[in-house]
């Protein structure tokens, strides 16, 4: 049986947009809870938007914007950003063999984002390989731009909206864990990925308790892959041993 985004008629940028609509519910309060941070950290308008923009790096942001604001040096906020980013490394190999080849695609790493990712992961598959280029496109810029206009909004009206409703002031900071935690929630699906999970979540809360704050989050992650690695490495030693 043929797929619906295979047969769909629409042009290829078009569905890529329609399938990654549901991000918009994620992205754009996350988005004006940036732009509400960072203009309270005394950035302005045009920079915070300038930020999300050029940079568009979700967490890392809120991390920049809080490390500038306390004064950390630029090298430290540059490595810290770095480091948290560096779980892209990780999803090239995983989409490069659903793309075609070409250097187009160059131009599109910008767009790559965890959502985004787990988005094209899923539907690239069943979508045509010369309407791929398209439907990413689609997709990213649609992410893309909710991302900017969202922390624009925040940084314009963020201020005002918090003022006329005080509770949403408290409610959107948690936009960005809710946000992680949808993604997270689903793995919590075997025995391996809940100690995983739960060894990277406990190591984060741990460090933040110690004030190590700024490396709670990279060193969380480094604690997560080295658990995943040791685990897996275990498993499939146990594995070997059945077979002989």
């Amino acid at each position: 049986m043929d797929n619906p985004t295979s047969r769909s008629s629409l042009p290829p940028w078009l569905q890529g947009m329609r399938d990654a609509m549901p991000l918009l519910g994620g992205y754009i309060p996350v988005a004006i809870s940036f732009g509400l941070i960072a203009t309270q950290a005394n950035f302005s308008v045009w920079e915070a938007t300038a930020i999300s923009a050029l940079i568009y790096a979700g967490a890392s942001q809120f991390l920049m914007v809080a490390m500038l604001a306390s004064g950390a040096s630029l090298w430290l906020v540059v490595l810290m950003t770095l480091l948290i980013n560096a779980r892209h490394v990780v999803y090239a190999p995983n989409l490069t063999p659903l793309l075609p080849p070409g250097r187009r695609w160059i131009a599109l790493m910008h767009g790559l984002t965890d959502q985004i990712f787990a988005l094209a992961l899923h539907r690239l598959p069943s979508v045509s390989e010369d309407a791929r280029l398209g439907w990413y496109t689609g997709a990213a810029l649609l992410a893309w731009f909710s991302w900017i206009a969202g922390t624009a909004l925040g940084a314009v009206a963020g201020a005002s909206l918090t003022h006329q409703w005080p509770l949403l002031g408290e409610v959107m900071p948690f936009a960005l864990p809710a946000l992680f935690l949808v993604l997270i929630a689903p793995r919590f699906t075997s025995p391996l990925w809940f100690i995983v999970l739960a060894t990277t979540i406990g190591a984060a809360l741990l460090l933040t308790l110690l004030q190590f704050t700024n490396a709670a989050i990279p060193a969380a992650a480094a604690t997560g892959a080295l658990a995943y690695y040791a685990l897996s490495t275990l498993n499939t030693q146990k594995g070997a041993d059945h077979e002989h």
